[in-house]
């Protein structure tokens, strides 16, 4: 009796095994993934270019998205130094862009923003330069990408500046994903490396698509 359950167990574990393979063979659904902290909210922003950026711009699309402003003489001149090797190392992937969004619109405009570009060489058309409202750009900061403390905008928008030193990772859906990373230090500078590896190997759609009643 005891053979014949282990028998019908071995051969159900069996079964169970082949079912999972058939299901997840060619999908990464079976590797572990990146945590997904926030999402994208709706939002239009304009690029250097003069164009419309919103959120539809992050499908099919791996970015990485900081706050930085083009007069700034501390951290940003060091965060683009750290940002430019992540886009040389994977400025030969199509689906691979960066976002720099302003945080002193009020000073960077399209004209400065299109003159600050064109002076780093940047490409518009994979490293975005955004300007907007300040308190769309600024609620962006804090609900989208959580680069910014929410309990800041109980000040009035005029007093607000946000200073910040760290990235969001957003995958092909619109998620932002893994976690915050510190601009500055070349640890999470690797570990983002690392990170958008994974995300560009990952599959627009499934499981990770934005949740359209969230």
């Amino acid at each position: 009796m005891n053979k014949r359950f282990l028998g019908y167990a071995a051969f159900f574990v069996v079964l169970v095994m082949l079912f999972l393979y058939f299901v997840f063979a060619g999908t990464d659904q079976w590797k572990p993934k990146l945590a997904t902290i926030s999402y994208v909210k709706p939002f239009s922003f304009t690029t250097q270019e003069g164009k419309e950026f919103t959120e539809q711009n992050y499908q099919g699309k791996v970015s990485v998205v900081e706050y930085f402003f083009t007069t700034c003489p501390s951290i940003c001149p060091k965060m683009y130094v750290n940002m430019r090797s992540i886009f040389d190392e994977f400025k030969n992937e199509p689906q691979f862009q960066v976002v720099g969004i302003t945080s002193n619109p009020s000073w960077d405009t399209v004209g400065r923003m299109k003159r600050y570009s064109d002076s780093l060489n940047l490409d518009p058309k994979r490293w975005i330069l955004l300007t907007g409202r300040k308190d769309s750009l600024y609620t962006a900061a804090r609900v989208s990408y959580l680069l910014d403390d929410p309990n800041n905008a109980v000040e009035s928008i005029e007093d607000q500046f946000i200073h910040t030193q760290f990235f969001a990772l957003v995958d092909k859906n619109g998620n932002v994903r893994g976690q915050v990373y510190d601009g500055l230090k070349k640890s999470e500078i690797d570990m983002l490396k690392r990170d958008i590896r994974k995300l560009l190997k990952e599959k627009q759609g499934g499981e990770n698509a934005p949740n359209l009643f969230k």
